[in-house]
């Protein structure tokens, strides 16, 4: 980060570690997931989960290009863990990079716009309550869906001369996915890695809702608005605390309004700020307040309506 003070700045060697982390994990995780199911099988689906989870934290460190000092190795990277992560990488630089713009205009933010209030059908809400109660990972897979393989969707939000990459990008992870399947055979690959895959989605829900979900927002509605300066945008986004040891491994993912407001500081290096947000709050503590709502009324609704504390 240009100007940055020495321990707020990127650091090759800490980028490389955790991709090192993320290699090791996936091929130990493979090599347990090829026994039979039993014991070693269940524990590889666990680091296959971990290992998922780590591989979209890669790609997002490198789409703000913080996971490394040099600039190089960011694409190569973001690339590798975009398969691993099952969202296009150009696709993701740009939406994301859009979202860091516009958080707190919920419909010129791509990744909440779907979440613009509106009229749900019968079975909309019986299924988004159903997923939000038994932790089914419908909003991590619809995040992946909608944001970043719905090019058509994409349209709307980004330039015309960025779409011809991200569909060629979206037509060459296509074509690796299936010929992965034709090389190991689909049942055979749900086998080694599925519920792995699974288990990873779940825990992203809530990572992700967590973030920006039933918070305060505003609607644009076609009217010309500036956008929310990265310090500004503190009281948009929430910060779901994790034990120490699981926010090290996440690279700090859950110090979420630091990273908004110090959007060019490595998330490895984010709890070096002596700064404490006014949204922050124990992942337990927020998890379990969060689930005594419906999921409708979570997704779609504001806390400042609702009387949600956090």
């Amino acid at each position: 980060m240009k100007n940055a003070p020495d321990f707020l700045a990127p650091s090759n060697a800490i980028g490389f570690a955790y991709c090192a982390l993320a290699a090791a994990l996936t091929v130990i995780a493979a090599v347990l997931s090829s026994r039979p199911p039993g014991f070693v099988w269940l524990l590889g689906q666990i680091l296959f989960a971990l290992a998922f989870i780590e591989w979209f934290l890669i790609m997002h460190e490198v789409g703000h290009r913080t996971m490394f000092k040099s600039r190089w190795p960011n694409r190569l990277v973001g690339t590798v863990a975009g398969f691993f992560a099952l969202i296009p990488y150009s696709a993701w630089c740009h939406i994301h990079a859009r979202h860091h713009v516009w958080t707190g205009w919920q419909d010129k933010d791509a990744t909440t716009a779907t979440l613009v209030p509106r009229t749900l059908s019968g079975w909309e809400k019986m299924a988004i309550n159903f997923a939000w109660r038994s932790g089914l990972p419908l909003f991590s897979t619809l995040y992946r869906l909608q944001n970043y393989w719905h090019v058509k969707r994409l349209e709307r939000f980004l330039s015309a001369t960025v779409l011809p990459r991200i569909r060629a990008e979206v037509a060459l992870l296509l074509c690796a996915y299936a010929a992965l399947v034709l090389w190991v055979g689909l049942w055979q690959l749900l086998g080694i890695c599925g519920l792995g895959l699974l288990l990873a989605l779940m825990v992203q829900d809530p990572l992700l809702l967590g973030q920006h979900t039933h918070m305060p927002r505003h609607l644009a509605q076609g009217e010309a608005v500036r956008p929310f300066p990265p310090r500004a945008q503190e009281a948009y986004t929430r910060s779901v605390r994790f034990p120490y040891w699981f926010s090290l491994f996440i690279m700090h993912f859950d110090a979420h309004a630091l990273h908004h407001m110090f959007v060019r500081v490595p998330g490895y290096r984010l709890r070096r700020i002596d700064y404490v947000p006014q949204n922050e709050v124990n992942w337990w503590v927020w998890l379990t307040a969060a689930k005594k709502l419906s999921g409708v009324e979570f997704l779609f609704g504001r806390r400042d309506e609702s009387g949600f504390p956090y």
